[in-house]
């Protein structure tokens, strides 16, 4: 359980409908399966001990006694494995019937937990039979179970929660209880917990399952906790329905794995992610939990029942990681976020020109990446406003790094977006600079590169003086993660379009624009773009190619996303960042290279900050950004040691591993 991982399941045996005996004998099967899979807790579905389809028979006691055996029989199965299980069955009480979910841990009844909504309507007719759970918890005897060191727990509202495990709280509701307006998860989530089983019976119609999934996997975002639903299968009686067994395990809004429908004998397994619960939970200061009363002290509304796992070895992971998570999977997915974002930065640029009375723009155009985007977002805002594109002037300011590829194609791209190209060659004004500061040309240092970005930054801003213009900024989030900016340089303009896109996203929204342009040419030189390798272009060329590729410097930018998307957005210790960038990058990276530049992340984005404390004004597009007015203020002077010592701990070797 390092890292705050519990490998969770979902399985849908193949029974018989009311035959107790036989589904106690497939349950224990299943119980096996994901057991040896390395599952914490399974969850199976609705009535399933006897079958949800037995209409009338859930009148007969031989049924209902059965269901009792069988429960015997799981529980004591349940003694020797190292795991939370959950059945469902009918259970009756003081002459009422209820359909309860029994919550298993070897050997013992932790509770019973009845279904609440009983639906009596369409193809359903459960309040023939089933009464709803009481408004309160009552504490409980089954003599058929045997003597019991403490009456058990019998109520919709009980929390389950694991002592050695921070952060697994355990909360059930049953089927139809999901798809009412208030549904019991959530004052299960409020009051604490992350994790919520539904046993469920969802026959399926044409269409059923898309509704299903999007209530799984939204219920999960709004709780802002994992989700695992066990859906009745093809066993159930086919007299009027059919069940498919659409098993689901979500985590916040995220679909982790997804059953097969209409297959036997299903079982889901899959990891959810506790700390990244906890660290959305804790970011969110809308989100208020309860803590959970004391049993000893008064009768409370959410008690909390808890148990101990006896072995929390290291989960092994099988979920899936993007190597880009700020970039979608899908293309339909992609250009839709892509067509959005190139929106969002054309309305902020929009408003900060109207606000500023300005009908001019200056950009300084490079022929790479961040200015191309940057001007395709100048030319949409100009667009918004009905503004002529002459009023866009691009600067090419070709200095002693440029080579003939990116001006050429920073002229062809003016070109044809229709802007102003003018050119401002900066040779002289940087060499006499030299000769001002008494450095030597030939020394290639950091004053040598920084001169020159400098120097654009200077023209560019009196050019806008000359026009009544804005300057518009080109930098992009995963630079301002690094600090891979001059100072004053091209860290600084009048308007940052870019601050929060990183350098992943950069690309895709390129060949967005690309792909939805319907000038062939302009296409061409947007495609050769893309495939210039990412350079500042500070150092002389060598045989007129790219002599400084940024990547080699710094590292490689799908690696410095993938960190910060997780040192950003949940929080997570350099620990669990490499260790899920070794999953993720396995076989592309090797542990000793992603551990490099993960230190090299870590000292950069450190001792950077100063640089994005006096970050322009820029649009924020997704879920994390750099403002220091806005997602991230951190002292200019803070420590890395923390994460650098525990850093230190680490000792990638490049060997066979178990991630």
């Amino acid at each position: 359980m390092k890292e705050k991982f519990i490998k969770v399941g979902a399985a849908t045996p193949q029974i018989r409908v009311a035959d107790p005996g036989y589904n106690t004998t497939q349950i224990i099967k299943e119980m096996k399966r994901a057991d040896h899979a390395g599952c914490k807790l399974v969850v199976f579905p609705e009535l399933c001990l006897t079958g949800y389809t037995c209409g009338d028979l859930f009148l007969q006691d031989s049924l209902l006694q059965g269901a009792l055996d069988g429960l015997q029989q799981i529980l004591a199965i349940s003694e020797d494995l190292d795991m939370i299980t959950l059945v469902g069955l009918p259970f009756l009480h003081q002459n009422s019937l209820y359909n309860v979910a029994a919550v298993i841990f070897r050997g013992e009844l932790l509770g019973l937990v009845p279904k609440t909504c009983i639906p009596n309507y369409s193809e359903f007719y459960e309040g023939r039979h089933f009464s709803p759970a009481p408004a309160e918890w009552i504490p409980i005897q089954i003599p058929s179970l045997g003597e019991q060191s403490s009456p058990i727990l019998f109520g919709s509202k009980i929390l389950f929660s694991a002592e050695n495990l921070p952060g697994f709280t355990l909360g059930v509701e049953i089927c139809e209880d999901l798809w009412t307006p208030a549904p019991p998860s959530c004052g299960l989530a409020v009051h604490g917990s992350t994790v919520i089983a539904n046993l469920s019976a969802s026959d399926e119609t044409t269409g059923k399952d898309s509704y299903r999934r999007d209530l799984v996997t939204g219920q999960s975002a709004r709780l802002i906790c994992g989700y695992i639903y066990a859906d009745a299968g093809l066993g159930e009686s086919s007299t009027d329905l059919v069940f498919a067994g659409h098993n689901l395990i979500a985590e916040n809004g995220s679909l982790l794995m997804e059953a097969e429908r209409f297959a036997d004998d299903q079982l889901i397994c899959s990891e959810i992610d506790l700390g990244r619960l906890a660290s959305e939970r804790q970011r969110i200061t809308t989100y208020h939990t309860e803590p959970a009363s004391d049993l000893t002290l008064a009768k409370p509304d959410y008690p909390t029942i808890e148990f101990r796992f006896q072995d929390l070895h290291q989960t092994e992971l099988t979920r899936t990681y993007s190597r880009t998570p700020f970039v979608p999977h899908t293309k339909e997915d992609r250009d839709r976020r892509c067509d959005e974002i190139l929106n969002i930065q054309a309305m902020g640029l929009r408003k900060r020109l109207e606000h500023t009375h300005c009908d001019h723009a200056v950009i300084g155009i490079s022929g790479g990446l961040d200015s191309t985007l940057a001007l395709l977002v100048t030319v949409k805002a100009f667009d918004m406003l009905g503004l002529d594109h002459s009023g866009i002037l691009a600067v090419t300011m070709p200095c002693f790094g440029t080579t003939d590829r990116t001006y050429q194609n920073a002229c062809t791209l003016t070109q044809k977006l229709g802007a102003v190209l003018q050119e401002v060659p900066i040779h002289e004004a940087v060499t006499l600079h030299f000769q001002d500061i008494g450095h030597d040309p030939n020394n290639h240092d950091i004053t040598y590169e920084n001169s020159q970005a400098r120097q654009r930054t200077l023209v560019l801003m009196d050019l806008a003086n000359q026009n009544n213009g804005l300057v518009i900024g080109t930098g992009d989030m995963s630079e301002l993660a690094l600090g891979w900016a001059t100072y004053n340089g091209d860290h600084m303009s009048m308007y940052g379009v870019n601050c929060s896109v990183p350098k992943t996203l950069v690309r895709y929204l390129v060949l967005y624009y690309a792909e939805t342009t319907p000038d062939p040419a302009l296409q061409k030189v947007l495609l050769d773009i893309l495939d210039t390798p990412v350079s500042p272009e500070l150092l002389p060329p060598k045989d007129g190619k790219i002599a400084q590729k940024t990547e080699d410097i710094v590292g490689p930018y799908e690696l410095h996303d993938f960190f910060l998307y997780y040192l950003m957005r949940f929080g997570y210790t350099p620990t669990k960042i490499f260790r899920l960038a070794r999953y993720t990058f396995a076989g592309e990276y090797s542990d000793t290279t992603i551990y490099h530049w993960l230190r090299i992340f870590y000292h950069r984005f450190f001792t950077q900050q100063f640089k994005r404390s006096c970050l322009p004004d820029g649009p924020k597009v997704g879920s994390v950004a750099l403002s220091p007015r806005g997602d991230w203020r951190m002292p200019s002077d803070a420590s890395v040691d923390v994460w650098m010592r525990e850093l230190d701990t680490l000792q990638p070797d490049d060997k066979s591993h178990t991630v």
